[in-house]
């Protein structure tokens, strides 16, 4: 039988609902899709076929997902990369200011749906995570929440990172082959505002990246920063 005439797999009907409502414009740019069970009831399929059809569209790069926010629909790739790998702590120092951080987590965790889905391995799979606040001066800048590959960096739980920066220890494993930015605007959790110093709820830009080698993920971080003092930007050769 030729591929014309077999009919779509179960997972293939999920991604075309999605897609069809996407390029007919019913879901436009920035929306948050449905939730997994949303779309188990409405189309009646299983829920681990609902994950591969949004597994399969985040790898297409149709749609981002962001740990506990939810699945969003993406802008068309441009073809350029306007956000560059920098240490935040290079940044601050090349400003003129002081830079410091303080670690809040260096822990071993076990990956939830969200997070298998976007290092491609099954719930349960174990990750290691951090969470560092960077400051400028004494001024909070930054929250660095990092999950991390044990097979790519089996010391990284080692380290002393208000030193030697996870950005830094990374790069000198091994230089990123591919690299995924997507940026949002939140309104910060209770925690974020602790770690922040936030006096009251404000915007705040959060980076999500992931980073390949090996044609494999080996890191997602989602770095937080107050709207009021950071700024996001690049420049670039189209």
């Amino acid at each position: 039988m030729s591929d014309t005439l077999r009919p779509p797999t179960r997972y293939g009907q999920v991604k075309q609902y999605i897609l069809d409502r996407i390029q007919s414009g019913e879901w436009e740019v920035g929306r948050r899709l449905p939730s997994e069970s949303a779309f188990v009831e409405t189309l009646g399929v299983s829920r681990m076929t609902v994950h591969r059809a949004l597994r399969e569209l985040t790898s297409e790069g149709v749609v981002t997902r962001a740990q506990g926010v939810g699945t969003f629909v993406s802008p068309p790739s441009t073809g350029a990369e306007l956000l560059e790998l920098r240490d935040i702590a290079d940044d601050i120092v090349a400003s003129g200011h002081i830079h410091r951080s303080r670690i809040v987590t260096l822990d071993t965790i076990r990956a939830d749906m969200d997070l298998a889905t976007a290092f491609d391995q099954r719930p349960g799979a174990r990750l290691f995570h951090s969470v560092i606040v960077h400051y400028e001066d004494d001024t909070p800048l930054q929250v660095e929440e990092r999950f991390v590959s044990p097979h790519f960096a089996p010391d990284y739980l080692d380290q002393d990172f208000s030193t030697a920066h996870p950005h830094r220890h990374l790069y000198r494993i091994a230089g990123p082959e591919e690299v995924e930015h997507v940026v949002f605007a939140i309104t910060p959790t209770a925690q974020i505002c602790d770690l922040l110093e936030l006096d009251a709820p404000e915007a705040c830009l959060q980076l999500v990246r992931r980073t390949w080698v090996d044609s494999r993920v080996v890191m997602k971080g989602i770095f937080t920063y107050p709207g009021s003092r950071y700024s996001l930007g690049g420049r670039y050769r189209p």
